[in-house]
């Protein structure tokens, strides 16, 4: 292989590099690219129905934390106990 050659691949892989760099900076600061190449910070959207959307979104996490961490409180534990329970009853009935 020559040295142009090989000057030439390098080349190629260090532009490379930089535009994957770029994209990657872009993508950080919210910056998108139209199909003619013009840089322009992205909307991301601060009218009512994003603010309701992220609402929704924090009800929503609310509800499963208190899923997840339900089952552990006493009141959980003393429902699975009567429960449990109910069943052993309806165990005994059955025989």
């Amino acid at each position: 292989m020559s040295a142009w050659a090989t000057v030439a691949i390098i080349a190629i892989i260090v532009w490379g590099v930089v535009q994957l760099s770029k994209a990657r900076h872009r993508a950080d600061r919210g910056i998108v690219v139209d199909e003619r190449g013009n840089e322009s910070v992205a909307d991301i959207g601060t009218d009512a129905e994003t603010n309701k959307e992220i609402e929704d979104l924090r009800e929503r996490i609310k509800v499963l934390e208190r899923i997840a961490t339900d089952g552990n409180s006493l009141d959980a534990q003393e429902t699975k106990r009567i429960a449990a329970e109910i069943e052993a009853l309806r165990d005994k009935r059955a025989e």
